[in-house]
């Protein structure tokens, strides 16, 4: 296993894992995850057929928290240079050839949310939770999530969740087109595993 930022890499087979650690929440200290020199590395391995993307423990992130946020805002450069940064990583993950999971446990608000967006497919537990609660901040999500999630939602849904700042449970988000799949599992890794050796068993027999 290999770290990079608050982000760890380990290859299940080939498939690949990384795992968002910071913190019961996981808070995002800034939008850079992982460094993107890191994450091209990882995924420069001919053997690689699958990744995904998740959090440790009970939470996928919360994305970044009140003060970090007004932290890194102090200084307008770098705030812009980090939100290119993490922008440059979501578009690369959303371009990647190999499908992209998110499995997503508990909580996965704001920049937490941007991330899962950017993956090709998203499964959640039954006790996941979403929301872009920054926007009460009057902060509009950085990385490209306003854009992903207005292919994905009906206009009134794109209200409440992310005008209002909404909670939106897991069955709600799959009724929305948030979540692609429900994983009965506690452990939404679990149904991602499946999902992802079976989407990359019918890739290898198309080619």
């Amino acid at each position: 296993m290999t770290k990079s930022n608050i982000s760890s890499w380990e290859k299940i087979g080939n498939i690949g894992v990384i795992t968002i650690s910071n913190g019961k929440e996981n808070y995002l200290i800034e939008p850079e995850f992982v460094n993107l020199s890191d994450f091209r590395k990882w995924t420069n391995d001919p053997e690689l057929k699958g990744l995904i993307i998740r959090g440790l423990g009970r939470n996928f992130s919360a994305g970044a928290s009140y003060n970090d946020l007004i932290d890194l805002a102090k200084d307008a450069n770098l705030f812009t240079q980090k939100i290119k940064a993490g922008k440059q990583i979501l578009d690369f993950i959303e371009d990647l050839d190999i499908p992209v999971i998110a499995a997503i446990n508990g909580v996965c608000f704001g920049g937490g949310l941007e991330i899962a967006l950017a993956c090709h497919i998203r499964i959640a537990t039954e006790k996941a939770l979403f929301a872009f609660p920054e926007t009460i901040l009057g902060l509009i999500p950085g990385l490209g999530g306003i854009f992903r999630i207005n292919q994905l939602l009906e206009k009134n849904n794109i209200y409440e969740l992310i005008l209002n700042a909404d909670m939106v449970n897991a069955l709600d988000a799959k009724e929305f087109g948030i979540v692609d799949y429900i994983s009965e599992s506690k452990d939404a890794l679990d149904l991602a595993l499946i999902k992802i050796k079976n989407l990359t068993h019918e890739r290898s027999k198309d080619v």
